[in-house]
C-alpha cells in the first residue's frame, strides 16, 4: 500500500467532499425551484434501472475470493430476478424473487 500523509488524505477527503456537495447543489440547489423538462424527468426514470445493476454486477462478476469465474449461486439468482422482473414487470417482485433465490441457494449448496 502507498503510504501518504495525513495532510494529502485530509485534502482529498476535502475536495471530494466539496465535488459532491457542488455535484449535488448544482442540480438540487440551482434548478430546485423549477420545473424539469419533459426529457429530463423520462431520462431520470431510468436512474434505478442503471444504479442497481452497476451496484450488483461487481458482485456477480468479481468474486470476493479472487477468483476470475462469476459466483453460480449469484448468477442463478441474477438470472432468477432478470426472469421475474421481464415476467412481472415489477421491480419489487423482482427483488424480493432474487433474495429468496440467493437465500434458498445459499442454503440448499452451502450448507
Amino acid at each position: 500500500m502507498i503510504q501518504q500523509s495525513q495532510g494529502t488524505i485530509w485534502l482529498v477527503i476535502a475536495g471530494l467532499a466539496i465535488g459532491s456537495f457542488l455535484l449535488r447543489f448544482s442540480f438540487l440547489g440551482l434548478i430546485g425551484k423549477r420545473q424539469l423538462p419533459g426529457w429530463a424527468l423520462r431520462l431520470l426514470r431510468y436512474t434505478p434501472v442503471a444504479v442497481i445493476p452497476g451496484l450488483m454486477a461487481p458482485q456477480i462478476f468479481l468474486p470476493a475470493d479472487g477468483s476470475t469465474l462469476p459466483d453460480p449461486i449469484k448468477l442463478a439468482a441474477a438470472a432468477i430476478t432478470v426472469a421475474v422482473g421481464v415476467w412481472s414487470r415489477n421491480v419489487i417482485a423482482a427483488m424480493a424473487a432474487g433474495v429468496s433465490a440467493l437465500a434458498v441457494l445459499i442454503w440448499l449448496f452451502q450448507s
